[in-house]
């Protein structure tokens, strides 16, 4: 009877080496077959990918050191902009111009079903048939910030599929979008003419992420007065001096006036996009992606600290910490250095005592 115990762990132990080997097993047969083109196979991954499974980690172990090749670029604005029409333009430019384009179309979720529309799907049908573009729609599923969670890694995915160019769509949600500028080697913010929009992009400051601003709907009155007044904005204070080293440079954005439903100012738009990959040597691509670098660092970091800290040898300590602070008993500073003290110690149950 005694080791009963021992060989139901020793039996649990051999479970989760065997699935853990058929997960890399999985991750590497999808990552090949994506890479080789296999859309279908593309499709799992990022499913897999969107539901954080195992086969995900080692699939993005894989594949993360073949990404880097692609230009990733950030769309972002208001509801009502025109963001889903501004990248379909962008696609038949890119296909035009002979260039493959994967698009990462986040769509908001229900708060209560935590279900989304993926209308960015219904919108770029067009191109269903096409092997030179591949869209993915995902749901925000209540993250902050514009984007799903796992957006920069389904990107990092498509990076390492081949595709040559990246349109990363935000949900639009106004004004707490300015996360993108954290996934993108360029940032695309869009404003549509005499919506107020510029003052509200002031507020979310998604001016000052912006890279390219664009004007969209340049066919409605008063579309080049917003671009007149938008430049005015930028420009002064981009070129204001600062003595202080650490504090980070202004960007200088180009703002350019669009139509996207009949493709006016799309090619201008094209090689605004180009220019500023080009330009990337002078330190503001390597910025974006060391920015992005620490963003996808922070966020395994946090979900495995809080894996650990829901283990079962840990799940009293937690618990107790978390209801301490509920019942306002413990600040939630005190709370964070006691659970990193329980992640440090080997018996996890001792600082359960002090409470």
């Amino acid at each position: 009877m005694a080791d009963a115990p021992a060989s139901r762990a020793a039996a649990l132990d051999q479970t989760r080496r065997a699935s853990a080997h058929a997960a890399a097993d999985r991750a590497a047969a999808l990552a090949d077959a994506a890479r080789s083109g296999d859309r279908r196979s593309l499709a799992r991954l990022l499913t897999a990918v969107e539901n954080r499974t195992a086969v995900a980690e080692h699939a993005l172990r894989r594949l993360y050191p073949l990404a880097g090749g692609a230009h990733l670029v950030g769309i972002t604005g208001p509801p009502g902009a025109g963001k889903s029409t501004l990248v379909a333009a962008l696609i038949a430019e890119l296909r035009g111009a002979g260039r493959t384009v994967a698009v990462v179309a986040v769509d908001p979720s229900s708060p209560i079903t935590g279900g989304a529309l993926l209308g960015d799907r219904v919108r770029m049908q067009a191109y269903a048939a096409d092997d030179g573009v591949f869209i993915r729609s995902m749901a925000s599923r209540g993250h902050a910030g514009g984007l799903a969670a796992t957006s920069t890694a389904a990107a990092a995915v498509l990076d390492a599929s081949g595709f040559e160019v990246v349109l990363i769509e935000t949900v639009g949600t106004g004004q707490s979008e300015v996360e993108v500028a954290a996934a993108a080697d360029t940032t695309v913010v869009l404003e549509a003419p005499e919506m107020g929009d510029e003052v509200q992009a002031i507020k979310a400051g998604l001016l000052e992420v912006a890279d390219i601003v664009v004007v969209n709907k340049g066919d409605r009155p008063g579309a080049q007065r917003t671009a007149a007044q938008l430049r005015a904005m930028l420009v002064p204070s981009a070129g204001r001096g600062d003595d202080d080293p650490a504090r980070p440079t202004p960007k200088r954005p180009e703002v350019l006036v669009t139509t996207a439903v009949t493709g006016e100012g799309i090619a201008d738009l094209l090689v605004a996009l180009d220019r500023h990959r080009a330009e990337g040597g002078d330190g503001v691509t390597s910025a974006a992606r060391r920015a992005r670098a620490v963003a996808q660092i922070r966020s395994v970091l946090v979900e495995r600290l809080w894996e650990r800290l829901g283990s079962s040898a840990r799940r009293p300590v937690t618990d107790g910490v978390i209801a301490a602070v509920a019942e306002h008993e413990l600040d939630p500073y005190a709370a964070a250095d006691r659970l990193l003290a329980a992640l440090s110690s080997d018996e996890p149950e001792e600082v359960a005592d002090e409470r």
